[in-house]
């Protein structure tokens, strides 16, 4: 209520009140989006979602009340190549990267919550390495020669910047390979693990995860091999379902046990074809009891097969760790492939973890081991003090920046035109991803909370709502 002193006389008298009319109503509704043609890479609108009136579209309906997995996470695997480039920024140019992609409050950023390590050397290292390399012929079962002094370069001072930044951020790591004196062939590439060497391996794995508490970095979880079925990268190791169940039970984790570790112990880590290794796992009660769930990639199988998984040991966690782009990109393709099947996919088949491939490589894409992938194309491609982001850069922005660690995944009708995916984060608020997968421009409803919203996304194009 004004007054005609505030706003001159207008015909009414003196101290005479006057009503204003109300503002017009704006929506509260966030809404990201990103198109194949790039004009729009995870850009905030201003427009396109309004209040729905009568229609004939499609309806996404949520229902929040219909709750499934809590989330942990979504992010990158942290490569050594990746940790390499990032320390090698300027300090000031380092410090409002990480800020981006780090911060969970910043408005600018997308606030990745969760990161993949490797155990020692990836294939995306400079070079193959363990923390336990010995001459040949030497053996040390009791870890007196170990040492981080090769994470201490990159890795470990960028985590703990990462970590002032957000406090938070979870930890998973993965082996590629065990120290070469423990294995059959007694080399990086291939071979298997000794079952003689079984407690000095798990030793080694305990010796890791002290270690890096040591350092402030405390690992959440970690899979007993990245990859184990196959045994062509660089490094690598095989390790087939009985002998993975036979090293757990019989080994690490009564090691973890003993030395009273709550990092979790995640089986297989390899591609959704083989569902049948974490299930004969899981089978195995003794080798079960340790296991917290088990980790996936998909450059082969369907990710529907997770499903069947979760079915049969429901109490234990699912988790998607690994999707590679390759270089040069195709934003569109793997806009559409990578939101389709991973951060749709996975999570609605149950994945609490959702992963892509390494964080940062460089124009070259590198550095990779001999051997290891020459096509990998970082998130971001970083040259000197030049960052450029890459198409997972933004499929990964799109769930990371609003659906924050302990959001749950709740009930959302989906079709093979509008594949979508929901979740209601602790505050309240509900997040929906969508894709359109038709060929034409596609209008549909959202109704969620007792309101119904009408928007529409050209083909290919992927949106995030914030209701």
């Amino acid at each position: 209520m004004f007054s005609c002193l505030s706003y001159g006389n207008f015909g009414c008298q003196k101290d005479e009140p006057i009503i204003l009319p109300p503002p017009p109503e704006t929506l509260s509704v966030k809404f990201y989006l990103s198109t194949p043609d790039q004009t729009n890479q995870f850009s905030p609108q201003e427009t396109g979602i309004d209040i729905a009136k009568d229609n004939n579209f499609q309806t996404i309906n949520i229902h929040a009340e219909e709750r499934y997995q809590q989330m942990q996470g979504f992010g990158y695997t942290m490569t050594g190549g990746s940790a390499m480039h990032l320390m090698k920024m300027s300090a000031g140019k380092r410090k409002a990267l990480l800020t981006e992609l780090f911060d969970p409050q910043e408005e600018n950023a997308i606030g990745v919550s969760y990161l993949r390590l490797s155990i020692a050397a990836s294939d995306l290292d400079e070079k193959v390495f363990s923390y336990n390399d010995l001459p040949e012929g030497q053996t040390d079962e009791s870890m007196s020669h170990f040492s981080l002094k090769e994470d201490q370069r990159y890795l470990i001072p960028v985590l703990k910047e990462i970590l002032e930044i957000n406090p938070e951020i979870k930890f998973l790591s993965s082996p590629w390979s065990a120290p070469i004196w423990m294995k059959t062939n007694k080399a990086s590439k291939g071979g298997s693990l000794l079952p003689v060497f079984y407690d000095a391996y798990a030793l080694y794995l305990q010796r890791y995860v002290e270690e890096m508490a040591k350092n402030g970095i405390d690992i959440d979880a970690i899979t007993i091999q990245n990859e184990p079925l196959h045994p062509g990268n660089n490094p690598s190791m095989y390790m087939e379902a009985e002998d993975q169940a036979a090293f757990v039970k019989q080994s690490l984790g009564p090691a973890f046990e003993r030395a009273g570790l709550k990092t979790k112990l995640i089986v297989y880590d390899h591609n959704a074809d083989r569902v049948d290794y974490p299930m004969d796992i899981l089978k195995d009660t003794e080798a079960n009891k340790y296991v917290a769930g088990s980790a996936f990639h998909l450059y082969a199988g369907d990710i529907n097969a997770l499903e069947g998984l979760h079915a049969s040991f429901p109490q234990k966690s699912l988790y998607f760790t690994e999707q590679w782009v390759g270089a040069p990109g195709d934003f569109a393709a793997d806009l559409q492939w990578h939101t389709q099947n991973v951060t749709i996919g996975a999570s609605r088949n149950w994945c609490e973890v959702i992963l892509e491939w390494n964080l940062a490589a460089d124009a070259n894409l590198e550095p990779h081991t001999e051997g290891g992938c020459d096509q990998c194309l970082g998130a971001l491609t970083i040259n000197g003090d030049q960052v450029s982001r890459n198409p997972a850069y933004y499929i990964i922005a799109h769930l990371s920046k609003f659906v924050r660690p302990g959001a749950y995944r709740i009930n959302s009708n989906t079709s093979n035109k509008l594949p979508n995916v929901a979740f209601e984060n602790e505050d309240g608020s509900v997040i929906l991803l969508v894709m359109n997968n038709s060929q034409e421009e596609t209008h549909f409803n959202v109704a969620v909370g007792g309101e119904s919203y009408v928007t529409s996304l050209l083909p290919g194009a992927v949106a995030t709502y914030v209701f």
